[in-house]
C-alpha cells in the first residue's frame, strides 16, 4: 500500500491527512484514512489590517507543522515532494513576509507550500467533497432538482467557507475521473476576515452584523458572476463552519464525524442558528458540545456566511462532508486529481 500525506494550511486551521492508496480492482483505487488532525494556528490573524503573519502565528504554525511531520514519519512516508504536499490558501497570497513562511515550511517538511490560487483551492476541494458522491448521485431530469431519496442530485456546488475567503465550484462529479468542474470562483469571504473587519463586540451588535451581511452579499455577487449558483442540484458545504452548524443542527452531545458526514441540514435551521450564534455572548458560544475553542469567536461570522450562501441558492437544505480539499491533496498525489503547481 503507498501511503501520502497532504497538508491544508488555511487562515485559521493547520490540518493533516495521512491516506492508504489501495488497489480496488478494475483500475479503481480507494483512500483510506490513517490519520486527520486538525489544530487551530490562526496563521492569517491581523493579516487584513498589518499585511503579514505576526511573529506568533509564525511559531504556532512551525510547532504543529513539526509535531505533523513526526506523525508522518511514523507511518512510514518519506518527507518530501513524491509524497507530502502542503496547500496553502487565502491569508499566505499576499503577505509581505511571505519567504519567511516558506522557508519554515521547507525546513520542516522537505517540500514548499503551494500557495494556490482561488480557482486551485476550490477545484481540489471539490475533488476531495465529491469522489464519495458519484456513485449516488441522481442526475436531474432538466434543469434544477433536488433529491428527497438518497441519491445527490446534479450539479454539485461545493462550498468551501474558510477564514479568509470562500470557495465555490460546480460540477458533475463522476467515478471514471473524479469530477468534471463546470466554473469556480474564490472570494475574499471568511469567518476570520468578517469577523475581523465587522463583528468587534461581542455579541455584534445589529449594525455590525448587518455590515458584514452587506459585505458578504457583495462578494456573493461576484461568485454569482462566474458560477450559476442558483443551478446547484445538491449543495455541499465543507470545512469547519459547516461541520460545526451542523453538529449543533442534530443537537449532538459531542462532535461525531461520522454522524455530521453527509447529514442534510435545512437552510431554515442554518438560519436560526445564526441568529442563535450571533446574539451568544462568548461563553455560551464555547459551551456548545461540538464547539472547537478556536472557532468559538469567529462561528457567528460563519454561520452568518453559510446562511447567506443558501438564501442565495435558494437550497432547501445542505449537505455536509466531512472530506473536503485534505482528499482532494490526497487525490493530486496519488491518482489523477487536478495537477500539482
Amino acid at each position: 500500500m503507498n501511503t501520502v500525506a497532504a497538508i491544508d494550511c488555511g487562515t485559521n486551521s493547520l490540518r493533516l491527512l495521512v491516506s492508504g492508496v489501495i488497489d480496488a480492482g478494475d483500475d479503481e483505487v480507494q483512500l483510506l484514512d490513517l490519520e486527520r488532525r486538525m489544530e487551530v494556528v490562526r496563521l492569517g490573524e491581523g493579516v487584513d489590517r498589518t499585511g503579514a503573519f505576526a511573529p506568533e502565528a509564525l511559531r504556532r504554525t512551525f510547532d504543529v507543522l513539526g509535531d505533523y511531520a513526526d506523525l508522518i514519519r511514523a507511518h512510514g512516508v518519506e518527507l518530501g515532494p513524491d509524497s507530502v504536499r502542503m496547500v496553502a490558501t487565502s491569508a499566505t497570497r499576499d503577505v509581505s513576509n511571505r519567504a519567511e513562511f516558506i522557508e519554515g515550511v521547507r525546513a520542516i517538511l522537505g517540500v514548499e507550500p503551494e500557495v494556490v490560487s482561488g480557482d486551485e483551492e476550490a477545484e481540489l476541494s471539490f475533488v476531495g467533497a465529491t469522489a464519495e458522491l458519484a456513485a449516488a448521485a441522481d442526475e436531474p431530469a432538466g434543469g434544477r432538482e433536488r433529491t428527497s431519496g438518497p441519491g445527490f442530485a446534479r450539479p454539485h456546488l461545493v462550498v468551501d467557507i474558510g477564514g479568509g475567503s470562500t470557495e465555490f465550484v460546480l460540477g458533475h462529479a463522476r467515478p471514471e475521473n473524479h469530477g468534471a468542474v463546470r466554473a469556480a470562483r474564490s472570494v475574499d469571504i471568511g469567518c476570520v476576515r468578517m469577523t475581523e473587519r465587522h463583528l468587534h463586540d461581542d455579541p455584534p451588535t445589529a449594525e455590525q452584523i448587518a455590515a458584514a451581511t452587506a459585505d458578504i452579499d457583495a462578494a456573493l455577487d461576484q461568485a454569482a458572476a462566474a458560477v450559476p449558483l442558483e443551478e446547484a442540484g445538491t449543495v455541499v458545504c465543507v470545512a469547519g463552519t459547516a461541520t460545526t452548524v451542523a453538529g449543533i443542527a442534530l443537537g449532538l452531545a459531542a462532535y461525531d464525524p461520522d454522524r455530521i458526514h453527509h447529514s442534510r441540514i435545512p437552510a431554515e435551521r442554518v438560519h436560526a442558528i445564526a441568529l442563535e450564534l450571533l446574539a451568544m455572548p462568548r461563553e455560551r458560544r464555547a459551551a456548545l458540545p461540538v464547539m472547537h475553542p478556536g472557532r468559538v469567536d469567529v462561528i457567528g461570522a460563519g454561520a452568518l456566511i453559510l446562511d447567506r450562501v443558501l438564501a442565495r441558492t435558494g437550497a432547501a437544505e445542505f449537505v455536509t462532508s466531512e472530506h473536503d480539499i485534505l482528499d482532494g491533496i490526497a487525490w493530486s498525489l496519488s491518482f489523477g486529481g487536478p495537477e500539482q503547481g
